[in-house]
């Protein structure tokens, strides 16, 4: 049977990137995508927002490019796939998420910028344009926290 994991997003950051390393070296950049969702209910006839927060990874050159281009705000169109992760705390609790791994991330014009970001980056680019592929499923080893 075959097998297909894709996710597409378009959204706006939540908070600023977080960029971190691993103990190879590797970059990795974690943000939130909020994606919004307009609707009329069906028995009010009022039109509802339902808001959907999405947790992102980016590893290698697009993690670096997400960090130093993206802020609080910025649209963004995700390309990638679902990952799920599962632990125990230090309180013996299991825990578990999903997240987005980013396959490439475009940059959407329109996102909020300082003055020296538009000089260094005109918008049309994307953290893709180097389409570094993520590593299949770091180690335990290499994520940093």
């Amino acid at each position: 049977m075959a097998n297909f994991n894709k996710v597409m997003l378009m959204g706006n950051l939540t908070r600023d990137p977080e960029k971190r390393y691993t103990k190879t070296d590797q970059a990795v950049t974690h943000f939130t995508v909020a994606c919004n969702r307009v609707y009329r209910d069906k028995v009010s006839g009022e039109q509802k927002k339902q808001v959907s927060f999405v947790p992102v990874s980016v590893w290698g050159r697009s993690a670096e490019n997400c960090a130093q281009y993206l802020k609080k705000g910025s649209p963004v169109f995700i390309d990638g796939r679902i990952v799920s992760s599962s632990w125990e705390n230090p309180q013996g609790e299991k825990r578990s998420k999903l997240e987005v791994v980013a396959m490439s991330v475009q940059f959407l014009s329109g996102g909020p910028r300082s003055a020296g970001d538009e000089a260094a980056h005109d918008g049309s680019a994307s953290a893709g344009d180097i389409q570094d592929e993520p590593p299949g499923s770091p180690s335990e080893d290499e994520v940093p926290f």
